[in-house]
């Protein structure tokens, strides 16, 4: 059964800019950190804070590739950004380059298909609508993860909540 009330092209690109508006709220916030609080291994799935920001980048420009057409990125999870600054550059780099993806969509794409072959194997087919959700979904867990890494450290972490979002748009 099709749902006729599925968001449009507005509600995405609004929800790319609530993910970009969060990462870059998540970035100030861990760069006022001490460096070995930011590369402690917390014994998390990637490490900790480092780890789950580099895995984050990794995963948003992974499926920007795969909107895109192009090959999977080189190095997996981000595994070669040794530093906030290096991981950061990355993301604006990725940002940049989904800012003319994004300007060029339409309602109509938003049904479009892409073949997606993960990692861990097998073939999928999904739409751009589903995959924008998963994107938006996939960097929020994790930032909520590091939310979590700050507060077991000590340090007071901001807010990237959608409503937050909504708030200081006005």
């Amino acid at each position: 059964m099709r749902i006729d009330l599925l968001p449009q092209l507005n509600e995405f690109l609004e929800l790319f800019d609530y993910n970009a508006w969060a990462n870059r709220t998540i970035f100030d916030a861990v760069a006022q950190l001490p460096g070995e609080q930011y590369f402690r291994d917390l014994k998390s799935g990637y490490g900790g804070i480092h780890g789950t920001l580099c895995h984050i980048v990794w995963a948003e420009q992974l499926w920007l590739h795969r909107w895109l057409g192009k090959p999977n990125p080189a190095v997996p999870q981000g595994t070669d950004l040794k530093s906030l600054a290096e991981v950061r550059r990355r993301w604006e780099t990725v940002e940049a380059e989904r800012g003319p993806f994004i300007a060029g969509l339409n309602d109509s794409r938003l049904d479009e298909t892409r073949l997606v072959k993960p990692s861990s194997g097998g073939e999928y087919v999904h739409t751009f609508r589903q995959m924008f959700r998963h994107f938006i979904n996939h960097s929020s867990y994790h930032r909520g993860q590091i939310v979590t890494f700050m507060r077991q450290l000590g340090a007071t972490p901001p807010s990237t909540d959608l409503i937050l979002y909504y708030r200081r748009r006005g």
